[in-house]
């Protein structure tokens, strides 16, 4: 039998939502043909679409919308704003200027700890060369380095890093004081006070060369810009003049001749002192010299040396007399705010061979 083939439609098609409903209008059809006696192709004609009909346009243009994908929309709103765009341009930029400044930022610390890093393996290297020693002076370690540490240099140790953190305090104080307004007592007492903190470390220098003259005689405790104008432990003080004496106030005729002469008497009495100190190696480098080749034996050598020795000690401590006894002079020939402008000259001299030493030490270097 030719039929007309048929489709069922889904229920959105009819207009066919709520289930109730669609199961009256299924239900209600279905008595009738059982009742009648009646096939399935009996079903009424109001639910059956011939396949040849097509289908209502709006339909078909509610199935399309329904399919299209959700990021249509979104370029069809950014197209209409295109403020959206700009702000987000904006904040792309904003971003990317932020992670560069993280990225400077970090190379810098980098560079920073670096820096840092090689500062402390100076400084460490240090500490092996000047603060590993036995208590007898002679070193039992195969590498050079002793046992136990010499317990009067660790004290000196200790004791001038507190002298130049009092150092630095003092010159804050005659520098804030030299540019303002203070009474000649006041500058007075700030005067003999920074007068006394050198004699206090020349105190400690004596005290450091009884327990190992060789440490202070090699100055180990100071910088490397510092060591290199060493002279028996210190400063030569008539080098020392001539860094002071571009920076005292007018003087008048009678303090340039006293100036002038204390400064020939101190080289006259350092090249006495020097004069000593070459003889003394020379004495000292005969007692080691001394006995016969291949005897293995050094005992004898090392204790006429080690007596000898005794008198290093002695120039350690004439060489401080003497830079004792130049600021003393300096002192009474200078007015107390001419005394004041020197010390102030003589620390920052050193604060600068410091500064130097620590920039050498932290120069940047070409890769080998």
């Amino acid at each position: 039998m030719n039929s007309t083939s048929t489709h069922f439609v889904p229920p959105s098609r009819v207009g066919i939502y709520e289930p109730l409903h669609q199961f009256g209008m299924w239900g209600e059809p279905f008595k009738n043909n059982i009742g009648n006696g009646g096939s399935m192709n009996n079903t009424p004609s109001h639910i059956i679409i011939p396949n040849n009909q097509k289908l209502d346009n709006n339909n078909l243009s509610e199935d399309t919308s329904h399919g299209t994908p959700h990021m249509f929309d979104q370029e069809a709103s950014t197209s209409r704003h295109p403020d959206k765009i700009q702000r987000r341009l904006a904040q792309n930029r904003e971003a990317a200027r932020k992670s560069r400044l993280r990225k400077k930022a970090y190379v810098q610390q980098l560079e920073t700890s670096r820096l840092k890093l090689i500062q402390l393996e100076q400084e460490l290297d240090r500490a092996r060369q000047q603060g590993f020693y036995v208590g007898n002076g002679i070193e039992t370690s195969s590498l050079g380095f002793s046992e136990t540490m010499n317990p009067g240099i660790a004290a000196f140790e200790m004791e001038y890093e507190h002298w130049i953190e009092e150092q630095n305090r003092q010159i804050y104080e005659l520098r804030t004081v030299l540019h303002g307004h203070v009474t000649d007592v006041e500058l007075r007492s700030l005067v003999e006070s920074t007068m006394k903190h050198y004699f206090e470390l020349f105190r400690m220098k004596s005290a450091a060369a009884k327990a190992d003259v060789f440490f202070v005689m090699s100055g180990m405790w100071r910088t490397s810009a510092e060591r290199f104008f060493l002279w028996i432990g210190g400063f030569r003080p008539s080098d020392l003049l001539k860094v002071l004496l571009p920076h005292f106030d007018v003087m008048t005729d009678q303090q340039v001749l006293d100036v002038c002469n204390l400064r020939q008497s101190c080289q006259q009495a350092e090249d006495a002192l020097s004069q000593g100190m070459e003889k003394l190696q020379h004495t000292l480098a005969e007692c080691v010299a001394r006995g016969g080749l291949g005897e293995g034996n050094y005992i004898p050598q090392v204790n006429s040396a080690m007596e000898r020795l005794e008198a290093l000690v002695s120039f350690v401590n004439q060489a401080d007399h003497l830079r004792h006894e130049t600021l003393q002079q300096m002192h009474r020939i200078l007015t107390t705010r001419q005394a004041a402008r020197g010390l102030l000259a003589l620390g920052e001299y050193f604060q600068r061979l410091r500064a130097l030493s620590s920039s050498w030490a932290t120069r940047h270097r070409e890769p080998t």
